[in-house]
């Protein structure tokens, strides 16, 4: 191993340690998981990035219903290869099967510092290829781990691992761009981007704009030597590079993009940027704020980015150009059209600053141009002093400052004005025997001809200086002063963010007592594909088929289907998240519908802070349901109307409710202070039929009985359209008088009452509902075979109509009866349908397979572009051969050309 490739490897390890150490101290002083009570599973960690990681160890295990294609916990069916792609396709979630199932929290842990760790061994690789550092590679190291430890990886990316993916992938796309320039790595570039693409295509967009912006820099900063043709020629082995590693992941792209297509709207934003003393305030330590940028490094990289402008032994066109660069992108950022073009031309839900880590590459990378030409003189930190104590000053205004900031900022940067005088002083006494002198390097003139000979704290026989103890005394110092000061800023900045994210975020528990309880439950009814097993309404999380095992309704994701968004709303299911987190639906109709036979019923969570104990156990129920294949009869489709009681009629083809109208007296109570609105809602149902409640736009609870004293079952619902959308809710049974009287109370549930829908309350008769599930079960499939990728069913003989079967209809099903061509599914009121042949017919089965829109074209493109890169492997080394025959070829002498020297001779 060469002296560079050990420096490279030294420093690499260096900033993968201070990561880890930082991330972990801050954890444990916040007191948070694993190193505390406190949970981190805020927000989509929660609700989605555990959850699919738990999927995925079934996957990996051969435990889970359903495969890579299709995904049968959730949602009645849902494809699983876009989710892949989105949240869990990155090579470190592979490592959650090295856990055990009930610690994929821990899992997941593990899996984004592991994650932050290689993006800080990334950067230090990458700052030690722009240009060594000779014995500063120690420095190199700890410029990469400022980058994994930037605002955005700790405050924002830390509970969204898919974005840490980003965070590795742009200092690799900047070594593929150097590869490009050098020409080296034609085969090891592609392979790169694909992976960083494969992984989470969203930051790797964004990292793959940035490291353009990186190589046009270095094209542009390389002086004369370089003609213009070469450069346009690097640029096109760029693109060459780029667009082939994007071909090799297109069946993981193309499918993460169609599904993006046919789900549901969701949220729209417009942007707004932030105000720049926000901006300014967030580069510093220990600030939070959701909607701002955090560009946080510790202002020891800000110091050191801040001399470059500064540092004369830098070439003057290097300066200019790396600090125009960082300025360049961080206005882009918060600038429309920029910000757009940042995001794939849509303005995300949530944060807006999601690019923010391309900044803080770039600041780093400016930090190392100056830090590796030698240490920055005394006019230089002062230059550098003077930009960060200007940015902190700019924040002065700002919300964003703590207590913790100004002295945290003070520290840093006297730590590192320290540190880099000492280091200073370690150079003079012993110059730098691993690189040229500057002068040297900034003339092109390479290393001089005795420069290198020996190590350093030697003179050049190779015996030890009298001064080389000192020399490393004052290196270590530096060392200890700048790496402290670093791990001290980004370890007080993780906690606060943690702390700030329990306060500001919604939270979720990991897995303990209740998910085990829940899981339990589960397994013991399972009896899947003969029925499905729905964990429960009262739910964890807003994946918990996906956590606690069945096959439920519950399902959230960038890609829930717009179909079964809209067709469990139909059937008065609720949402949150806009309509992307699809809540169960707990009413015996839809069970029969989708084939629900068993029902967990868990009491509230009480880590929820929205929710109170009820103080109810756990109970299973039990019903009897139709296959997953049904049979209706002959006829037009009907069409969902406004009434979710007369949409589930309309699916399992009898009259099961009474609707009766409702009268409505409000009134306004004071109660702990607070004033609550209450209302009443009276009406008139069959004795001993059973009342549902549909008020998608209440938020509070309510109860059977007439008031909110002893006789009936508190009922919490939680509607705010659009945001949350409130399910039908069972509230008990009518008593024998036939009066019914729902108490509503919560803030603003008197306005709410005013705006129910008109036909808010059905009355069911299980009578009528159990006959038309006889009539279902005995018309329906005699057998149904589930896989991975479809279902086959088996069909009374002279079966006529249309085979329904209990899953959405989302894009991609195809079906076929028996000896028919295969064709895309018709749908049923948005469940998958086949139309089957007259009563004369034979069939007696049909199938449907699934392949999700996006694998056929993207798994030909990644063909397509697979042979290309193994041509471009073999054919560099077939090339050198051809010239040469070539060349013996038109050296061949012809007979005139040999009388010829025969006459002259």
């Amino acid at each position: 191993m060469s002296i560079t490739e050990s420096a490279r490897g030294r420093a690499a390890a260096l900033s993968a340690l201070i990561t880890v150490v930082s991330v972990c101290a801050g954890d444990a002083i916040a007191r948070s998981f694993p190193f505390g009570p406190r949970t981190r599973a805020v927000n989509d960690l929660g609700n989605q990035f555990v959850p699919y990681h738990a999927h995925l160890w079934d996957v990996l295990r051969g435990r889970a219903d359903g495969g890579v294609l299709i995904n049968w916990q959730s949602g009645y069916g849902t494809s699983f290869l876009p989710d892949i792609g989105t949240y869990v396709s990155s090579p470190f979630a592979l490592l959650v099967a090295l856990f055990p199932r009930d610690e994929t929290d821990l899992a997941v842990y593990v899996i984004t510092v592991l994650k932050m760790a290689a993006a800080a061994a990334a950067m230090t690789v990458l700052l030690l290829v722009l240009r060594e550092g000779g014995s500063r590679w120690w420095a190199a190291g700890l410029l990469g781990s400022s980058y994994a430890l930037c605002g955005w990886a700790v405050t924002e990316a830390v509970y969204n691992p898919m974005w840490m993916d980003g965070l590795v992938a742009f200092p690799l796309l900047c070594l593929v761009g150097e590869w490009a320039r050098t020409g080296h790595h034609r085969v090891l570039g592609p392979v790169i981007v694909a992976v960083a693409w494969a992984a989470n295509f969203y930051t790797a967009y964004m990292a793959t704009l940035g490291a353009g912006l990186v190589l046009l820099l270095r094209l542009l900063t390389d002086g004369a030597s370089t003609s213009v043709r070469e450069r346009l020629g690097v640029l096109l082995r760029a693109a060459c590079t780029t667009l082939l590693g994007i071909g090799l992941a297109a069946p993981v792209l193309a499918v993460v993009f169609l599904g993006s297509t046919h789900a549901y709207p969701g949220w729209r934003r417009e942007f707004a940027p932030a105000g720049w003393a926000d901006v300014f305030a967030r580069a510093l330590p220990a600030t939070y704020g959701f909607f701002t940028p955090a560009v946080f490094l510790g202002t020891g990289t800000l110091v050191l980015a801040g001399t470059l402008l500064f540092n004369r032994t830098a070439p003057r066109r290097e300066r200019r150009a790396w600090t125009l660069l960082v300025v360049a992108v961080a206005v882009s950022m918060q600038w429309g059209p920029t910000h757009l073009v940042w995001h794939v031309f849509a303005t995300p839900n949530g944060s807006p600053y999601r690019q923010t880590f391309v900044l803080a590459g770039v600041l780093v990378i400016a930090a190392w141009i100056s830090l590796s030409y030698g240490w920055p003189g005394p006019q230089a930190l002062l230059g550098g002093t003077g930009v960060v104590a200007l940015l902190a000053l700019g924040a002065a205004t700002s919300p964003r400052i703590t207590a913790w900031t100004y002295p945290l900022a003070v520290a840093g940067v006297a730590a590192t004005v320290g540190g880099v005088l000492l280091a200073m002083r370690a150079d003079v006494a012993a110059p730098d025997n691993l690189s040229a002198p500057p002068a040297f390097e900034e003339r092109g003139l390479g290393r001089s001809p005795s420069f290198g000979k020996g190590r350093v704290g030697e003179s050049p026989a190779g015996s030890p200086t009298p001064r080389a103890g000192a020399r490393r005394a004052l290196v270590l110092s530096a060392a200890l002063l700048l790496i402290g000061a670093q791990i001290a800023q980004a370890t007080v900045t993780t906690a606060y963010a943690d702390r700030q994210r329990l306060a500001k975020l919604d939270d979720y528990a990991p897995w303990g007592d209740r998910q085990q309880t829940q899981a339990d439950a589960v397994a013991d009814v399972d009896g899947w594909p003969a029925y499905r097993t729905e964990p429960g309404r009262e739910q964890t999380t807003a994946n918990d088929p996906l956590t606690v095992g069945g096959q439920g309704a519950a399902y959230y994701s960038s890609h829930t289907p717009d179909v079964l968004t809209r067709t469990l709303a139909a059937l008065g299911a609720g949402w949150t998240s806009n309509g992307r987190a699809v809540q169960s639906l707990d009413n015996p109709v839809t069970d029969a519908l989708f084939s629900v036979g068993a029902r967990v019923h868990m009491p509230r969570d009480p880590h929820h802070s929205w929710s109170r104990p009820d103080g109810r156990k756990v109970r299973v129920t039990r019903a009897a349901v139709p296959q997953l294949v049904t049979v209706r009869p002959p006829g037009p489709e009907p069409r969902f109307g406004a009434s979710p009681f007369r949409n589930q009629e309309k699916l399992l083809g009898a009259r099961v409710y009474t609707l009766p109208r409702t009268a409505v007296r409000t009134e306004l109570r004071t109660e702990l202070q607070a004033e609550l609105r209450a209302a009443t809602l009276t009406a008139a149902c069959p004795a001993r039929s059973e009342v549902f409640l549909w008020a998608p736009g209440f938020s509070g609870t309510a109860k059977l009985g007439g008031s909110h004293g002893p006789g009936g079952t508190e009922s919490e619902l939680r509607g705010s359209m659009p945001a949350r959308r409130a399910a039908m809710q069972p509230l008990g049974t009518v008593p024998a008088d036939g009066r019914v009287s729902i108490a509503l109370k919560g803030a603003g549930a008197g306005a709410a009452v005013g705006k129910l829908p008109r036909q808010s309350v059905g009355c069911l008769d299980r009578d009528r509902l159990a006959t038309a599930v006889d009539r279902l079960r005995s018309t329906g499939a005699t057998s149904v075979r589930v896989t991975d990728s479809g279902v086959r069913a088996t069909l009374p003989p002279g079966a006529s109509g249309t085979a329904v079967f209990a899953m959405p209809r989302i894009a991609g099903w195809s079906c076929r009866a028996a000896g028919a061509k295969a064709r895309p599914a018709a749908s049923h009121l948005g469940l998958v349908a086949v139309d089957l042949p007259g009563r004369d017919s034979r069939t007696t089965t049909v199938t449907c397979d699934f392949s999700p829109p996006g694998l056929r074209i993207g798994t030909l493109a990644g063909g397509l572009s697979l042979l290309v890169l193994v041509a471009a492997g073999i054919l560099p080394r077939l090339l050198p051969r051809l010239p040469s025959r070539r060349r013996r070829s038109h050296t061949k002498t012809s007979p005139e050309d040999h009388r010829l020297v025969a006459r002259t001779a």
